[in-house]
């Protein structure tokens, strides 16, 4: 089985034509079709069936299009394993960190690992759990710090710190007027993440125990680094990192809405993949972590 011809049909099976493949690949159709009938011979089945004008995974070609995926996988992290043996802390650590983490996370993060391994380079990428969970599953990231996600046993979890989410709004917002309970957030419309979030689906299951609608949700945004100022400049409500609201420039116009019901006490994770490959580099950054979370994040270690 040729690695080439496993990637040719990748290309095919995503895109589900021919010609559409060949131009992408910059290879004549022929050269294609002779590609998975090589892989055809070799396994003795049909990957592809007709659909239309274009064609689909048979179902054996849906399996393998999965075990493709797999042993791409497994060879990129065998070649990275290699450079790693050969190099020490040298390499590229593949990091994902929540939004609402990053700002108090990284700068100390990255500055004591670069301490340690100087040659090392970071690839951060920044965003909401879901998203990351998915892309640490999928090998894209080595590592990722984010709320703890519910037992998964295609990963390990190490809890790091615990933090709280409250609802907050901007300091003249109508809700402060008089005295308020969980009921009154049904009144107002809300800035929030998308419904796989962690955070927005602790929010909606608080609406839904105390019998009200779900929230209005009429900005949904992965982005925590604009809501200070837009909730500061709008009736809306939503829900932040204590950390971020108390951190952030425009910190002097937000405010809690201080309601024990939908204070979110939460436990901060590092996760890498379980029994996969973990670059030396990322195997220090979170034995980093695990030892002394105080040292990059200020707070209480479980």
């Amino acid at each position: 089985m040729d690695l080439r011809d496993l990637s040719y049909f990748e290309v095919i099976a995503e895109l589900g034509h021919l010609g559409q493949a060949a131009a992408k690949l910059n290879r004549s159709q022929p050269a294609l079709t002779k590609s998975i009938q090589r892989l055809e011979d070799s396994l003795g089945i049909r990957l592809f069936e007709k659909d239309g004008r274009g064609i689909k995974l048979s179902e054996a070609g849906r399996l393998m299009m999965i075990r493709s995926k797999q042993l791409q996988l497994s060879i990129s992290e065998t070649k990275r394993e290699v450079r790693d043996l050969a190099n020490g802390l040298i390499g590229t650590v593949r990091l994902g960190c929540s939004a609402s983490m990053a700002e108090h996370l990284l700068p100390e993060l990255a500055t004591s690992l670069l301490e340690q391994a100087p040659e090392v380079r970071l690839s951060l990428t920044i965003g909401q759990d879901d998203l990351l969970k998915d892309s640490l599953r999928s090998g894209q990231l080595d590592a990722i710090i984010c709320p703890l996600h519910a037992d998964d046993p295609q990963l390990t979890t190490y809890p790091i710190l615990q933090d709280e989410a409250v609802v907050v709004a901007s300091n003249e917002h109508p809700i402060f007027s008089a005295p308020y309970g969980v009921k009154d957030l049904a009144r107002y419309r809300w800035i929030l993440p998308a419904p796989s979030v962690s955070s927005r689906r602790w929010i909606d299951d608080v609406f839904a125990v105390h019998r009200l609608p779900a929230p209005v949700v009429q900005i949904e945004t992965n982005s925590i680094s604009m809501l200070p100022r837009l909730i500061a400049r709008t009736n809306f409500l939503s829900f932040l990192a204590k950390e971020s609201l108390q951190s952030h420039r425009d910190m002097n116009l937000l405010r809690e809405v201080v309601l024990g019901e939908t204070t979110m006490t939460r436990t901060v994770a590092v996760t890498i993949r379980k029994e996969r490959y973990l670059p030396s580099a990322a195997a220090a950054l979170v034995e980093m972590l695990r030892e002394d979370a105080r040292k990059f994040l200020g707070k209480r270690p479980l």
